[in-house]
């Protein structure tokens, strides 16, 4: 049982980063501190697909070795740029082991590349979101003078009653 959970740390350890920006998301009412657990959780789920994509005895799918021939010389480009494409289709395969590698021709078993590539492109969003959501709270804070969202939520209650006791005078009785 200790194996078990040993075994799979990463996925504990993001587990609780996941729970901590959940907490943090729902628990806090300031905009900033909920943005802070926004930005954990997006993290934890980086890391998650991060690992999912991991395979055992892959490695990066850059040839070397007897999967490199024919490289360099005349045909180096040609050459390089067929087998990158075939260590990409045939790494979703390698999650078998070796075996599957040498079927294709490979002595080594690459990791795919896609999932990494993907988790670039979330970070790059994340942070834009992240961006995105600071310039919010700065108009919020210039518009409010808080990022405390009873605070706001409050205001924005007296405004409104006040704008209704305006425009309908007949249900205020003083």
């Amino acid at each position: 049982m200790v194996e078990f959970i040993l075994e799979r740390g990463n996925y504990w350890a993001i587990i609780g980063l996941m729970m901590i920006g959940l907490y943090t998301l729902f628990s806090s009412t300031n905009l900033i501190k909920r943005l802070v657990g926004l930005s954990i959780f997006q993290t934890s789920i980086i890391l998650f697909y991060i690992s999912l994509s991991r395979i055992d005895g892959g490695t990066a799918p850059i040839l070397y070795g007897k999967d490199a021939k024919g490289h360099g010389g005349e045909h180096g480009a040609e050459v390089a740029a067929g087998h990158a494409t075939d260590a990409t289709h045939a790494a979703p395969d390698a999650a078998h082991g070796a075996a599957d590698a040498a079927a294709h021709g490979f002595e080594h078993v690459y990791s795919n590349p896609l999932p990494h590539v993907l988790m670039l492109t979330a970070i790059v969003v994340g942070v834009a979101t992240l961006a995105t959501g600071l310039a919010i709270v700065v108009r919020i804070r210039e518009a409010y003078g808080t990022i405390e969202t009873d605070e706001i939520r409050e205001t924005d209650l007296e405004v409104a009653l006040a704008e209704y006791a305006e425009d309908h005078p007949e249900a205020n009785p003083a």
